[in-house]
């Protein structure tokens, strides 16, 4: 029985306006699937999609239905039943927001999705493992993954001007060429400021004052709220994840290895590895690992906060390394392969090798290596090898 209030809750959602700007991803979902799934960050964005989805769908809001799965009034409801009530009125497309906070989804999104002639379209936390808690279900959904807004949207955003996505290969090869069109039409390096401290969460535009109380209820809220509800972490270790998180703002890259890392938060390294994971798959931090044959016995992934804004929050002096390599990876990770490098920073999708840094950065390091780069900070254009970090968020 789905309850009235949920009824009422959801034609009040579906009546307002759609939001104005369309994510990347909006364009990349395939509308024939019958069950698809929205994974991302708490703040990314994942409610407005199914909202502007809706839209795209022509259906009249009567042959819908969006239910909130943290609803107090969904706790104790069946989402089968739900559904089932919902398909028997000549419903269509079924909205399941927050699906993480309804214990035991997995089949009932199985059922749904054998039974009835329904689309369902559900979000949830990064941190859901469809595979985990259903392998018969995880062949019958089409996943997206829903990153933070990259550089790129937050140019569209805040100046209404249109920017082509760019591939990776196209900004080595012809970064010289993006630069000058991005330069005539906007000055870069002041939007990449501001995108540093508030640009990589939608919510920003309801108030870039309260933007950093926002952003830092979103952080608590994804480990004491999201994080339990989807595994079993006793409520006394979520200190530990939060004093992680802030010695990854403070410290460099690589400069924490297993020993200080275990000391720090005084438990064992496999369970300290543990929560790293948790943290990962809750798109708080990435862990980047050795590419092949490195020796990392005795190092840790190297280990970033997932988007130079999370830094503005947790300390008051970000390390300006970590920070611009957390802006480099948040931007790429969505659609390449990152490794570390024994000598440089990154390796990408096996080929191409990058050293992050300043404006003084030298090609020293990486001279004798092939498809090597420097990846230079605070500068608008760059030369041959020399590629400005602004330019890597044109890739989605």
């Amino acid at each position: 029985m789905i309850p009235d209030v949920i009824r009422q809750a959801s034609f009040f959602i579906l009546s307002r306006p759609a939001k104005r700007y369309e994510r990347f991803l909006l364009k990349q979902i395939n509308s024939k699937e019958q069950l698809i799934g929205i994974k991302g960050a708490r703040g990314a964005g994942k409610t407005t999609l199914l909202l502007q989805y809706v839209h795209r769908s022509g259906y009249p809001v009567e042959k819908i239905l969006y239910i909130s799965c943290d609803h107090p009034a969904m706790a104790g409801v069946s989402l089968y039943e739900s559904a089932q009530d919902f398909f028997q009125e000549g419903g269509r497309l079924l909205l399941l927001d927050e699906i993480h906070k309804s214990k035991g989804f997995a089949p009932h999104l199985k059922a749904i999705r054998d039974t009835f002639d329904l689309q369902v379209i559900f979000s949830g936390s990064s941190a859901i493992q469809l595979d985990y808690e259903s392998a018969d279900l995880s062949r019958r959904v089409a996943i997206y993954q829903l990153p933070a807004l990259s550089f790129r949207e937050f140019l569209e955003i805040e100046t209404s001007i249109s920017f082509d996505v760019v591939s990776l290969e196209e900004v080595i090869r012809n970064h010289l060429t993006l630069s000058r069109q991005v330069a005539t039409r906007i000055r870069p390096i002041e939007y990449f400021l501001k995108y540093i401290k508030y640009g990589a969460y939608p919510f920003y535009l309801e108030s870039i004052e309260n933007y950093s109380m926002k952003l830092l209820e979103v952080i608590n809220l994804t480990i004491e709220s999201d994080l339990p509800a989807i595994f079993n972490i006793e409520p006394g270790k979520l200190d530990k994840l939060k004093k992680l998180l802030y010695m990854l703002c403070t410290t460099p890259p690589l400069a924490l290895n297993k020993m200080k890392l275990s000391g720090a938060i005084g438990t064992s390294w496999p369970t300290v590895s543990k929560y790293l994971a948790l943290m990962s798959k809750a798109s708080l931090i990435h862990q980047i690992r050795g590419g092949a044959g490195m020796r990392t016995v005795n190092k840790p992934d190297k280990l970033l906060l997932d988007n130079p804004n999370i830094f503005q929050v947790l300390c008051a002096q970000p390390n300006i390394g970590s920070l611009r390599e957390s802006f480099f990876v948040s931007q790429l990770s969505h659609a390449h392969q990152i490794h570390y490098h024994d000598h440089a920073d990154f390796i990408v999708d096996d080929t191409f090798v990058f050293e992050i840094g300043g404006p003084g950065k030298t090609l020293k390091q990486i001279k004798t290596l092939d498809e090597a780069y420097i990846v230079q900070d605070n500068i608008e254009v760059g030369s041959l090898k020399e590629i400005p970090l602004w330019a890597f968020g044109f890739l989605y």
